[in-house]
């Protein structure tokens, strides 16, 4: 599909990216923790050791070959103004989605996100005329608008949800802020690599089922105590 390459972004555009992907940004991506919490009420997740191979594994499976596929055809939709293929690939996006809660997760961030976005009078989120959007979709949106190179905006955004995922571990596991920094510490190496091989997936490979979220997502949906909406 593509080469990773290494594109110079100015200041400001390393700033709009951090907004994009800070925690702090008001899209709600503090109340989901995306099937997280279903496995450690499962028992499956005991430690330290067994949250971070849950994130690696994620990040090796489910990022390279299909969230950061997705990101980068859309990113280059938006890039073009090119409406069908936004379109196209948003929908992709929705229909990989395998459990309500996590569908329900993709379009509420979007939907904030999109929302942001028409506050702030972004052309393409403002033309949008969809009643739903994956936050996918409205993530590569935003990063187009302030013309943040492929590269750098799928760094953001696996940041984003690598951020999200241990505060909802710090939450969920009597873990210290420590082991967290510790979990980063070991998976911020694989980001790079990540993105350097969903650069090379094709359009026909676009897609990786994890059963083991998948099931911990279902059995969250009817989890009888929960902190989180995923």
């Amino acid at each position: 599909m593509a080469t990773t390459t290494t594109t110079d972004i100015d200041v400001l555009q390393w700033l709009q990216l951090l907004q994009l992907a800070s925690p702090s940004l008001p899209i709600g991506g503090f109340a989901w923790s995306q099937g997280l919490e279903g496995a450690i009420e499962q028992g499956w997740l005991k430690n330290e050791a067994d949250f971070a191979g849950w994130v690696s594994g994620v990040l090796q499976h489910s990022f390279a070959w299909q969230e950061i596929p997705l990101l980068v055809r859309l990113h280059a939709a938006a890039s073009t103004d090119d409406m069908a293929a936004l379109t196209h690939w948003h929908q992709i996006a929705l229909a990989l989605r395998e459990t309500a809660e996590l569908r329900q997760e993709d379009i509420q961030m979007g939907g904030a996100l999109l929302k942001l976005m028409r506050d702030l009078a972004f052309p393409q989120a403002q033309a949008w005329s969809h009643k739903e959007i994956s936050y996918v979709a409205a993530f590569a949106i935003a990063c187009a608008q302030h013309r943040i190179p492929l590269q750098q905006a799928a760094t953001g955004f696996v940041w984003s949800w690598l951020e999200n995922q241990i505060a909802a571990a710090l939450k969920l596991f009597p873990l210290g802020q420590t082991a967290g920094q510790r979990v980063f510490q070991l998976i911020a190496p694989q980001i790079e690599p990540v993105i350097v091989q969903a650069l090379q997936v094709v359009d026909d490979e676009i897609g990786f089922s994890l059963p083991g979220l998948v099931l911990a997502s279902m059995q969250h949906e009817e989890q009888y105590s929960r902190l989180f909406r995923s």
